[in-house]
């Protein structure tokens, strides 16, 4: 039996379909030959399917008998063939997948570390607030109890866009940005919530930046309030 024959026909042998020297040669190559071992264990439930299949009988068309069995070695060859592509497309979708998800958790290392270093907690990489006020001028004031800040306005076609930052406050408060206009109508910017640890103090001194929008134009605002909810007012910016 030649090794091309030996890796041939694990099928036959599935089958039960080799003579019984073939057989014997067979059963020996199998010990040595981890790769066939694989394929047989693999074929042993389609054979086990295939049980009983006998060759089909002359059916006195062609004079002779049809063989069978050679056909059916084909097709467990070509199912074979056919499982080995499917599981090598798999794997390297696979892969493709778990590249992409390896990146994507990089990048977003990155923006949370900020690259070169974790940042300081609770504070986010120039977000959209912080990017607008960096790149304005501010207007600055100081309210009570040493609690600073600015504003930067941008005006839109539909009204303001306003970036706040603030420092020296602590919580818990919720606040509120108010705009107040020379007649005196109030319009609320944005709200948010300052955290027992707070903001731009001794332990947490990373300013709080926020932003939002009003329908007012910019030379329609008086000022802005940095008020809580309760009615507090922190810090007042005069326009």
């Amino acid at each position: 039996m030649t090794a091309q024959v030996q890796h041939t026909d694990v099928g036959a042998y599935a089958l039960g379909l080799l003579e019984e020297a073939d057989r014997e040669a067979f059963s020996a190559h199998l010990s040595a030959c981890p790769p066939c071992l694989a394929e047989l264990a693999e074929l042993n439930g389609t054979a086990d399917a295939l049980t009983g299949v006998e060759p089909v009988e002359d059916d006195g068309l062609d004079g002779g008998t049809q063989e069978v069995p050679a056909q059916v070695i084909e097709l467990v060859r070509r199912r074979k063939a056919g499982d080995r592509r499917a599981r090598r497309r798999t794997l390297i979708a696979g892969a493709a997948a778990a590249v992409a998800l390896v990146a994507g958790g990089a990048a977003l290392g990155a923006v949370v570390s900020g690259g070169e270093g974790a940042m300081p907690s609770g504070h986010l990489a120039h977000g959209p607030a912080e990017a607008l006020y960096r790149q304005g001028t501010p207007v600055s004031a100081t309210g009570a109890s040493g609690i600073s800040g600015g504003l930067v306005l941008e005006a839109k076609d539909w009204g303001t866009h306003a970036a706040l930052e603030l420092k020296g406050v602590k919580g818990p408060l919720e606040c509120e940005l108010i705009a107040v206009t020379a007649e005196g109508e109030r319009r609320v910017v944005t709200g948010w919530a300052v955290p027992e640890r707070g903001y731009g103090v001794p332990g947490s001194p990373e300013p709080l930046y926020v932003h939002g929008g009003i329908a007012f134009p910019p030379g329609d605002i008086d000022r802005f309030e940095v008020s809580t909810t309760s009615g507090r007012k922190l810090l007042v910016v005069d326009m």
